[in-house]
């Protein structure tokens, strides 16, 4: 979901092209077309670069297939805010709407990301077992599987996050960070953090604040992961190897757009002075882009950290909802530096 920076310089944008702001899209139904979930998907293949469709890398990342999603039998299947991808190809993301958008990864002979299938769109559920309708309760914006399945939703303008067991049942409350947040600007990002605790995760707000949170302890506040200026947010997190993560800021700009930045953070616990990126993805310029929300990490079967993105449509005409696949394999350490050899002293 567009926060309040995002939404005020898409005005400022607005009156610097001499134009009115988009009008907010039509209310979308309360359930989907369809009377069940099963919904038929429709992907279209994008290019990393439209002015170069045989531009494959990017700042040292591989490009690895990207299609635009849509769907004839729903008009749901936008907002789409967070993603999960499971070791065997599944794909779930969380929507503005309150529905929970289940798939299945397509990949060609090569690995590379070419299509969905299995589509669902379901309404996600309240405590008394009823979907979600009310706009304030259902916005949806983070996303996180624990290591025993739970799976873990944050919601904004009613800033809360509810864990959906495993075996299914009603949601619960989860711990969520102790501090006053903005009515559009919830907890964007939400990631599971294994490398601290089986039940230890991620929260972050859109101007870059960071928690630690457990579901048997309370939250405790990390050093900001904030973007170059006040025009980007940080709407993601995911869990890399160790204590790693990656996060996704995105940012809006009058003259190029919607843009973003993957990081790859070393140690989000550390102090932000002593903070390493590891790597950096921007999405920019003549790259296909739109407003990204949502990443995921998986391995491919070389051992490169592939790197799904998925973008918010906000139901706007104008704006796509992208699911981009990138590669990323890290370059080898530096050779230790050589011995040093003492020269011999000279008896005299």
């Amino acid at each position: 979901m567009i926060g309040l920076r995002a939404a005020l310089v898409l005005a400022l944008a607005a009156g610097m092209l001499g134009h009115c702001g988009r009008k907010p899209p039509p209310p979308l139904p309360a359930a989907p077309v369809k009377a069940g979930p099963e919904i038929a998907l429709q992907t279209t293949p994008v290019p990393l670069d439209a002015s170069n469709p045989a531009r494959t890398t990017l700042e040292g990342f591989v490009f690895a297939g990207g299609v635009a999603i849509t769907s004839a039998e729903t008009s749901r299947l936008h907002g789409l805010s967070d993603l999960t991808i499971t070791p065997d190809g599944g794909l779930a993301a969380v929507t503005d709407f309150g529905d929970l958008f289940q798939a299945r990864l397509v990949l060609d002979p090569a690995g590379r990301l070419v299509g969905l299938t299995d589509g669902k769109l379901e309404g996600l559920k309240g405590p008394d077992g009823q979907p979600l309708q009310d706009k304030d309760k259902a916005d949806a914006e983070g996303l996180a599987i624990l290591a025993n399945g739970d799976r873990l939703i944050s919601f904004e303008r009613d800033h809360r996050i509810w864990l959906y067991p495993a075996g299914g049942g009603a949601p619960r409350p989860a711990p969520k960070p102790a501090t006053t947040l903005p009515y559009n600007e919830g907890i964007e990002a939400l990631a599971a953090y294994p490398a601290a605790g089986p039940d230890a995760y991620l929260a972050g707000g859109e101007e870059g604040e960071v928690w630690l949170c457990k579901l048997s302890a309370a939250c405790q506040a990390l050093a900001p992961q904030q973007g170059p200026d006040f025009t980007w947010g940080l709407t993601a997190m995911a869990s890399f190897d160790g204590p790693a993560i990656a996060t996704l800021h995105r940012g809006f700009d009058p003259i190029r757009g919607w843009r973003g930045i993957l990081r790859f953070v070393a140690n989000p616990l550390t102090p932000a002075a002593r903070q390493v990126h590891a790597a950096s993805l921007h999405l920019d310029g003549s790259v296909t882009r739109d407003n990204y929300e949502g990443v995921a990490l998986s391995r491919t079967p070389s051992g490169a950290t592939r790197i799904y993105l998925i973008s918010d449509d906000g139901g706007l005409p104008g704006q796509r909802t992208l699911l981009m696949a990138f590669d990323w394999t890290a370059p080898p350490p530096p050779p230790p530096p050589p011995a040093k050899t003492r020269k011999p002293v000279r008896k005299r």
